[in-house]
């Protein structure tokens, strides 16, 4: 943290911008998802299809990285969240992960989902897939869902991005999870269940990456986070130093 305070120059992500760039979740008016894919569920290590899964209903679909250090894990417990205050049965609708990082394994997702949800997964029963390279390619490619990978940090660049998938695998919306209510999300689920679909026209900007997208460095917001966090630890030692130093004045006297 007194890093972060002291050092003069920003903290540049390794990414390029042209490389940023390709970052996005921008779907085709008419995208569906492939209901063929091949997938296998990591709580039951049972193969199904990605059509087995949806059962006919609509899905919160959020791509994620299982095994992610920034936003992933809060993106998967609001999702949840909002999908409990929707009202709807369980069975009304489905919250479906799927992994992006191909070394992450089932054992990796089942962590995820305990470490993020809890005894709350019992409740919202998500669904969370493991796919192949393969399978990956095809079912992104089909979303207009594009992560990069960053070797320099060993971490995804991707969309903080829920697609809201009709029963038939239609993609209804694009929806920011950080943002969902129960009220909205039961709306668009209800739109979705009646096979309607949104406007995809917009392009969904937000990432789930270290750093600023569009400059490379921390945002301005998380600078002044961390000084204040920084500035308000540096004066609980103080207290602290300070207080010992009188106790042990006061036993000595």
């Amino acid at each position: 943290m007194l890093a972060v305070l002291f050092v003069g120059g920003p903290a540049w992500a390794r990414l390029s911008q042209s490389e940023l760039a390709r970052v996005a979740a921008a779907p085709v008016p008419g995208a569906q998802a492939p209901l063929d894919l091949r997938v296998t569920d990591a709580l039951t290590g049972q193969a199904t299809t990605l059509g087995q899964v949806l059962a006919g209903h609509p899905a919160l679909l959020l791509p994620v990285d299982y095994t992610c250090g920034n936003v992933c894990d809060p993106m998967v417990s609001m999702s949840a969240d909002a999908l409990a205050a929707t009202g709807l049965a369980p069975g009304d609708s489905t919250l479906v992960l799927v992994g992006i990082d191909p070394r992450d394994d089932a054992a990796a997702a089942r962590r995820m989902l305990a470490d993020t949800l809890g005894e709350r997964a019992a409740s919202v029963r998500p669904r969370a897939l493991i796919v192949s390279d393969e399978a990956l390619a095809r079912l992104t490619g089909a979303l207009g869902y594009n992560a990069v990978y960053d070797p320099g940090t060993d971490s995804f660049a991707h969309p903080a991005a829920a697609l809201l998938l009709t029963g038939d695998g239609r993609v209804a919306r694009v929806l920011s999870p950080l943002a969902l209510t129960g009220r909205d999300l039961r709306f668009a689920l209800t739109e979705a269940g009646e096979g309607r679909v949104g406007d995809l026209a917009d392009r969904l900007a937000l990432l789930c990456y270290g750093y600023d997208a569009a400059r490379g460095v921390y945002t301005p917001l998380v600078r002044r986070i961390l000084t204040v966090a920084g500035l308000v630890t540096i004066l609980a030692i103080g207290v602290l130093i300070l207080g010992l130093t009188r106790l042990a004045r006061t036993r000595a006297g």
